[in-house]
């Protein structure tokens, strides 16, 4: 995947941004293919803005079952968004979609030992697909995105911006941003169709910016107002622009905390598997870890 590195001896913040948002301008999905899932009515004839995030969902559980990173997930959107937005899929060929989007990520981002059959995925997930669909898929996938997976997704962004930003306070102020809780929003953002539009880039510094300016409003950083400012400057981030996406960040937050929200994986999963995929699994894949509670932090 895309690493980015920060400290003595690497290349300079600018030079490493400037690379970032190089990659993500090419990686962007096409607008005018969004605002056609965006405008298409819920009639189970086309794809949906509620579709996709139905299916965002499912792979947030399939990934959080399997034990599989955050990077994992985030690179899974950023393919099924890619794809949605080049090819008029029909509803019915939604889940093997985004499943080869999801082993598609797998296979670039974890461990090959970790890396689970084709045939155990769809065991596993339920779908009514065969392996022989899947590779089929796989590759018009592959073939519609011009073989370019590794797409700067909003996690690089994300811990980027956050490891720059740490560098430039002190002990006591670095434990105010706090990582952990910073990526447990992204991952609820992914699963809203809000931010397919919006660029990675200033999806995580608006992140960013709802965690300096509101929650920590009672104990305020100049530090962190400072930074904040000058990566804005840096990304050339209009200031009405990002208080625009804050709010949208803030609002898709409040959604997923009210009781009404059906959370990403908040459902529970019913696993059909095989005796023999049950030995082959791993201890720690009967271990579901839904998608936390935000954890709130008092001034």
């Amino acid at each position: 995947m895309i690493e980015q590195v920060t400290g003595a001896g690497v290349l300079p913040f600018t030079v490493q941004l400037k690379a970032l948002l190089d990659q993500e301008a090419r990686y962007q999905p096409k607008l005018c293919g969004l605002r056609i899932i965006e405008s298409a009515p819920e009639n189970g004839l086309r794809m949906t803005v509620k579709l996709r995030d139905f299916q965002v969902q499912d792979l947030l559980s399939l990934t959080q079952f399997f034990g599989f990173s955050l990077e994992t997930f985030s690179l899974t959107v950023s393919l099924l968004n890619r794809f949605l937005a080049v090819m008029k899929i029909q509803p019915k060929h939604l889940a093997c979609v985004g499943l080869c989007c999801f082993y598609i990520a797998v296979k670039t981002s974890e461990e090959e030992k970790s890396v689970p059959l084709a045939s155990d995925l769809l065991r596993i997930s339920q779908n009514r697909f065969t392996v022989h669909d899947m590779m089929r898929m796989e590759k018009i996938i592959l073939e519609k995105l011009y073989w370019k997976v590794k797409a700067p997704t909003a996690l690089h962004f994300l811990r980027f911006f956050h490891a720059l930003i740490q560098e430039q306070l002190d002990a006591e102020s670095k434990r105010i941003l706090n990582i952990e809780r910073l990526e447990a929003q992204l991952k609820a953002c992914h699963c809203s169709f809000t931010f397919t539009k919006i660029k990675p880039s200033l999806l995580a510094l608006s992140l960013l910016a709802l965690e300096i300016e509101d929650e920590h409003e009672c104990e305020p950083v100049p530090a962190l107002r400072e930074a904040l400012d000058a990566l804005r400057e840096s990304l050339t981030v209009k200031a009405g622009d990002l208080v625009c996406v804050r709010e949208l960040v803030a609002k898709c937050l409040a959604e997923y905390a009210s009781t009404k929200c059906l959370k990403p994986n908040g459902q529970r999963l019913r696993w059909m598997i095989s005796g023999r995929t049950a030995r082959q699994l791993k201890h720690s894949y009967y271990k579901i870890a839904h998608l936390p509670t935000i954890p709130e932090y008092a001034c």
